[in-house]
């Protein structure tokens, strides 16, 4: 058994928060995106957040570090989109390992700094969804289409899991799933890279319900999400993204009632207002996470879109001496 399956057992564990909202408060320009490294690089990279750990890795080790301060166990790598799938918007395939070797190697550093005997620091290697979907066609005329195979995109999936591994996280985290078909072909990937890596280490999955119908973006509802994966020995499973915490709550009511392994949770701040922002205050949501913790259903919680440190700190201070979901044997 894993030492954070150990300490999961122990207490709530606490997840970091959003990077991207983070990032923008910089206000960077191409020019920060660029660093010394693409100077003359013939696509725009402003907008690319993963490339940011080989040209601004001080702003990424600067967040992280906010993070831990907070209270945070687990960090997550900035490298949600950093497959060759999505680096191809950027024409920057060709770096996909270095992006991933860096991000979990900032990462690393930074959990290492903060970690200690009496409370250890995790890195958790962020695999994102992809812009692609094998369940669904991207042209509503031709329904039968797919715009990539199953083994194209667990090839991508593979060569980005090596890198974390090797970069040295102690988590995968799959996460943001919209579509339980390409998360197959991550966990595929998974299971290819610990055995070409010789390591393994223990696996997150964190789905996404799209509204409120409570299914996913390929039409599962939450109990259909687990049962497709529950095959798999996963360290955890949950939901993030699209929904505040009081929206996310009976879903997660569901997984923890069905669900073999630790749940996790990290919702949005709240639903984005007619801007796109999310309004919800630290207070406001601790309120909401309160109620997982009232009714048992979580181990792992942290936050997803427009959450910061203060949110994760007022999460932190929530769950202190209280006692995390029992997985039912």
């Amino acid at each position: 058994m894993s030492q954070i399956n150990t300490i999961a057992k122990e207490r709530i564990l606490i997840l970091d928060g959003a990077m991207g909202s983070l990032i923008q408060d910089y206000k960077l320009e191409e020019k920060d995106f660029r660093g010394s490294n693409f100077t003359e690089w013939d696509s725009p990279l402003k907008g690319n957040n993963d490339i940011l750990n080989i040209t601004r890795p001080d702003i990424i080790e600067e967040i992280h570090a906010k993070y831990l301060m907070a209270g945070a166990d687990i960090i997550e790598t900035n490298t949600f989109s950093s497959q060759s799938i999505s680096m191809a918007d950027y024409s920057l395939e060709e770096y996909v390992k270095e992006i991933n070797l860096s991000g979990a190697r900032l990462a690393r550093k930074v959990a290492d700094k903060f970690s200690s005997k009496e409370k250890p620091r995790f890195v958790a290697g962020a695999v994102g969804p992809t812009n692609r979907t094998l369940s669904l066609s991207p042209d509503v005329n031709r329904p039968e289409y797919r715009s990539i195979s199953f083994d194209e995109l667990a090839g991508a999936y593979q060569e980005q899991v090596e890198a974390l591994i090797l970069g040295g996280v102690d988590i995968l985290i799959i996460e943001t799933i919209f579509d339980t078909l390409n998360a197959k072909a991550a966990l595929i990937a998974v299971q290819n890279a610990f055995s070409n890596v010789g390591k393994e280490v223990p696996i997150m999955v964190s789905g996404t319900i799209t509204d409120a119908s409570g299914r996913t973006l390929s039409g599962q509802t939450t109990e259909a999400f687990l049962i497709s994966l529950s095959h798999m020995p996963l360290l955890s499973i949950g939901l993030n993204c699209a929904l505040g915490a009081k929206e996310l709550r009976p879903y997660l009511q569901t997984l923890s009632a069905k669900a073999p392994f630790l749940i996790s949770a990290y919702p949005n701040a709240g639903l984005p207002n007619a801007f796109g922002e999310y309004e919800q205050t630290p207070e406001d949501m601790a309120r909401d996470i309160e109620e997982y913790i009232d009714l048992g259903i979580i181990n792992i919680i942290g936050g997803c879109c427009g959450t910061t440190p203060d949110h994760i700190k007022a999460f932190a201070k929530l769950s202190n001496g209280r006692l995390p979901r029992k997985i039912k044997e």
